[in-house]
């Protein structure tokens, strides 16, 4: 394994970054057990998770993976070997669940005590708001489109207010956002110049078939030091090339056909070119996929995930293949051709 430190801090995280939020859904609390275990004894530190998983979120499973990841905390007594990340809910439809509300104090302290609970530890390591409250393009949005109707007020500094008291108490110890924009998270670390917390992280969707943020955020990441979780590397298995033929058994896609961003003409089209790319490069299509987002100057850890252990086998084994001068200037032209065709 690979590692580097958490931008900001002395925290040294693995440079994959071990996804969960099928567990309890898709995977059994057996199965997450199992994956913890082998990716530990590969050398993986950080997990990700989140209150709302598993996914899709409903008010029967939301939870249940931080359960799962708590359960076998207690089994092994090990919580001190992991770095933990988890994350706040924002407002929207398919949150009412969980809370109506967003992230004014009372429900960051609702979110943060019962993820601590469900965990079964004290702090969490990693803290991240989930999405903007405020409408912008995230969630497979391309380009922003202002309505003027927006009840949204400017909020970043009272945030940041209040998420210094819970790391005051112990509970989180740094943190990040996710699904941001430039402008989120430029405002934020301008309110940290105030002597308020700093964000160390902003956790995005990044893979061959989705680099917007290489055209925003990338130069905000390396000029203020804010670390890179990069989500979706291998955009909902669609990099992995198995929906090249159709649709599998018991694929994501085919147990909750809503999850089609990545199941697009354009997607399939440019999927096809990486495919021979890998080929000619002597690699499976995931190592391709995988090794590119890895090697991005700016991710500080790629976030995979796997329903079988076969999957997560080649995932976390990823971090052994470096790609030639050739083969990214070769992806680079699909890109050039087919840019973001799954924002």
């Amino acid at each position: 394994m690979k590692y580097t430190v958490l931008p900001g801090t002395t925290i040294k995280v693995s440079k994959i970054c071990l996804g969960t939020m099928t567990w309890g859904r898709q995977n059994t609390e057996e199965d997450g057990h199992e994956q913890l275990k082998y990716a530990f004894d590969q050398g993986v530190n950080f997990v990700d998770t989140a209150e709302l998983y598993a996914v899709p979120s409903t008010k029967e499973t939301q939870g249940k993976t931080e359960e799962i990841i708590g359960t076998w905390f207690q089994k092994n007594k090990n919580r001190d070997q992991c770095v933990l990340a988890s994350k706040i809910a924002g407002p929207a439809e398919f949150t009412k669940h969980i809370r109506t509300g967003g992230y004014k104090k009372e429900e960051l302290s609702d979110a943060i005590e019962k993820s601590l609970k469900r965990l079964q530890t004290d702090y969490i390591d990693l803290y991240q708001l989930h999405w903007p409250e405020r409408q912008t393009n995230y969630f497979g949005k391309k380009g922003y489109q202002h309505n003027e109707s927006e009840e949204w007020k400017d909020n970043f500094n009272q945030i940041l207010l209040d998420l210094q008291s819970f790391i005051d108490d112990g509970k989180i110890r740094h943190i990040g956002v996710s699904n941001e924009s430039a402008y989120g998270l430029m405002r934020y670390v301008e309110e940290s110049r105030n002597g308020m917390s700093r964000i160390v992280s902003v956790q995005n969707p990044y893979s061959l078939l989705n680099r917007k943020d290489e055209i925003g955020i990338t130069e905000v990441l390396h000029r203020e030091n804010v670390g890179y979780l990069a989500y979706s590397p291998l955009g909902f298995g669609m990099l992995s090339g198995k929906y090249l033929e159709g649709t599998p058994k018991g694929s994501r896609y085919e147990l909750f056909p809503n999850y089609n961003r990545y199941m697009n003409e354009n997607s399939f089209k440019a999927t096809h070119k990486y495919l021979e790319i890998a080929k000619d490069a002597g690699l499976s299509l995931t190592d391709l996929s995988l090794a590119f987002v890895n090697q991005q100057a700016f991710v500080t850890s790629t976030i995979i995930g796997a329903t079988k252990m076969e999957q997560l086998t080649e995932n976390i084994n990823s971090i052994n293949v470096t790609l030639s001068d050739d083969t990214l200037k070769a992806i680079d032209k699909v890109h050039e051709k087919i840019p973001n065709p799954a924002p």
